[in-house]
């Protein structure tokens, strides 16, 4: 075995190649250095235990799904129209997931639900960029006023039957698009400032 320098990428990008073959249960530190060809105190000098090399294969998953949401917060432009296409990466991202990968989506949702630090981290991210989004929404007079946090965590749980792992099974549903576009309905006629 070597012991040469390894960097947390390296040992993340084999942890998921071994918990896709094994599946978290039966995934190892041992199983993940033998991967790398090197001994298990190679991976344990990067992640003090198993738990958390766990945690930061499932915080590494949430950064890549987060990237692209970043750059919507990011941009110029009417809110509504943001939120769309903020909601849309978020469902699209969790959908492709899903069918393209479903061993490791499958362990991804293992591992969040062990992960649970790692998922409020993330759900407070989420929360703060769709607030982001409602309060320059309401700033430009195109949002009601309110409390944009409040509205944000409103529009999450509105939608999280079409981004929330647990509800996975539901997405290939026929009618999963159009139940979206009702519950959008419902959130613009929530959002946008009636013109009189």
């Amino acid at each position: 075995m070597s012991d040469s320098p390894l960097t947390q990428e390296q040992i993340l990008t084999a942890a998921e190649d071994v918990l896709r073959r094994f599946g978290p249960a039966k995934t190892t530190v041992v199983d993940v250095a033998r991967a790398l060809g090197v001994s298990h105190g190679s991976v344990y000098r990067h992640f003090p235990s198993k738990a958390a090399l766990r945690d930061a294969v499932a915080e590494s998953w949430l950064e890549r799904v987060m990237a692209p949401l970043t750059a919507v917060v990011a941009e110029d432009g009417p809110a509504l129209g943001r939120l769309r296409r903020w909601l849309d990466l978020l469902i699209a991202a969790k959908r492709n997931r899903a069918s393209s990968d479903p061993e490791l989506f499958a362990t991804y949702i293992a591992l969040a639900t062990e992960a649970r630090e790692v998922v409020q981290a993330h759900m407070k991210t989420l929360v703060d960029q769709v607030a982001k989004i409602i309060a320059d929404g309401m700033a430009q007079g195109e949002f009601e006023a309110g409390n944009p946090h409040t509205t944000a965590l409103a529009v999450l749980y509105a939608t999280s039957r079409f981004h929330n792992p647990a509800h996975a099974a539901e997405w290939t549903d026929p009618n999963t698009d159009a139940a979206f576009e009702a519950v959008w309905s419902l959130i613009v006629n929530g959002l946008v400032v009636r013109k009189e």
